[in-house]
């Protein structure tokens, strides 16, 4: 048997099997898909296909000489005992759930990520490590050093570390604030354009660039349909509505993923959680109950990053793929579940301006006031503010000796405008 070779599986209810995104799950995974088999039935509860197709399974797996059989679906640990064993020895039977982990465990870059890949595999394992064992080995050795006691003990310590473990969210943000930067982050389904988007709104990047293979690219901002390309996030620079910003590209979700299993990866979208505005990016030429879905899923992850909904603006991109009544169609049924629906394509442009006027809307504005000694430095704060904030009103005391200054800017410049402030006061004290 080859190692890499790959059989792909794929059951449907009803309509045409479409093995396109499995096939892709698979590459990523380092899989080389070699066969298929396909089968349109009500679910069979003891091997998900129906005994027919288990063996054209079978056959195929002898045939190509493959040692690995990924399965299109959710696989119960039942199905998936019973189903090995109707394979030849040494098959690996993965499902979707189990072939993400893989790719998500080969690209866990940071301590953190490699912690939750190695906490969602056990969880995924665990229950299929229940199915497989006997009852009597089970009762026998249902303590302290077998192998169903250790992953479950293992899964409470990785729980309780990752806890312990900083909130990568509050770090990135007070990194970024320092830097006197806005934070805008795109979340959303894989393919659905957030790569071409991010290289449309950066202030030194073009879509041209991004589709040439230079060795200034990031391989996370790839504009290629790439499945997990990597659990790492791409930052550009851009100037939103006047505004210096940094726009993070997350990782892309994936159809059909449970609730639990996109979760688990939390450190991927620490950025959305961290950021002033959200863009939530959905393919709109997607049928529009896919749509809805897709929108409804993603909705749900980000309110488990603890993002608010007024800080996200929906982008349905691939509008240049519709004709007007398909357009109206989608936004009717964004705007049933999603904040904010705008029709945009990243491709052509088209709507990109509102997008940013929309997002620069909600990006943050602190009103303040500093009071200085009034001198020359003083005068130099004056100045800055006007340069970089909306100075309100600038007002001198019944002496003279003091100036207020009351003005709106974004949080990191109200910072620097207070620290500027407080130098000034400090000078006066020091020549005293």
């Amino acid at each position: 048997m080859t190692a890499t070779n790959a059989i792909v599986a794929q059951r449907v209810g009803s309509g045409s099997p479409d093995t396109d995104e499995i096939r892709a799950l698979a590459a990523a995974a380092g899989y080389t898909v070699v066969d298929e088999v396909t089968q349109v039935r009500a679910e069979d509860p003891g091997t998900n296909l129906g005994r027919g197709k288990v063996e054209q399974l079978a056959a195929c797996v002898v045939e190509t000489e493959s040692r690995t059989v990924v399965v299109d679906g959710e696989l119960t640990p039942s199905q998936h005992h019973e189903l090995q064993k109707a394979l030849p020895d040494g098959t690996r039977v993965h499902d979707r759930y189990r072939l993400v982990l893989d790719v998500f465990g080969d690209q866990a870059g940071t301590r953190r990520a490699q912690l939750q890949v190695e906490l969602a595999r056990l969880k995924y394992d665990l229950p299929r490590m229940r199915e497989t064992a006997d009852a009597g080995w089970f009762d026998k050795r249902a303590e302290k050093g077998s192998p169903l006691y250790d992953a479950a003990d293992r899964i409470d310590r990785l729980e309780r570390k990752l806890d312990e473990l900083p909130d990568p969210a509050e770090s990135f943000r007070k990194r970024r604030r320092e830097e006197g930067f806005d934070l805008v982050t795109l979340a959303g389904y894989t393919n659905a354009g957030k790569s071409t988007l991010l290289h449309r709104l950066a202030d030194e990047s073009t879509l041209a660039a991004a589709e040439s293979d230079h060795p200034d690219r990031d391989a996370t901002a790839t504009i290629e349909d790439r499945l997990f390309e990597t659990l790492e996030t791409t930052t550009r620079r851009a100037t939103l509505d006047g505004r210096p910003t940094l726009v993070t590209d997350t990782v892309g979700f994936v159809a059909d993923l449970p609730h639990w299993l996109v979760e688990s990866f939390s450190a991927t979208l620490s950025e959305a959680a961290a950021a002033d505005r959200v863009v939530l990016v959905a393919d709109a030429s997607d049928p529009p109950d896919e749509l809805r879905e897709k929108l409804g899923v993603s909705l749900d992850v980000l309110d488990a990053q603890d993002v608010a909904r007024e800080a996200v603006v929906t982008a349905l991109n691939k509008v240049d793929r519709l004709d007007a009544e398909g357009r109206a169609e989608r936004l009717a049924v964004a705007a049933e579940i999603a904040p904010s629906p705008l029709a945009i394509s990243a491709r052509d442009g088209t709507n990109l301006d509102r997008l940013v006027a929309q997002v620069g809307e909600g990006l943050p504005t602190e009103h303040a006031t500093i009071e200085m000694p009034n001198r020359n430095d003083a005068m130099s704060v004056v100045s800055w503010l006007y340069d970089h904030a909306d100075v309100a009103d600038v007002s001198y005391g019944a002496a003279g000796d003091r100036v207020t200054v009351s003005f709106a800017a974004r949080p990191s410049i109200a910072d620097q405008a207070r620290a500027k402030g407080d130098d000034v006061s400090k000078s006066v004290s020091v020549d005293r």
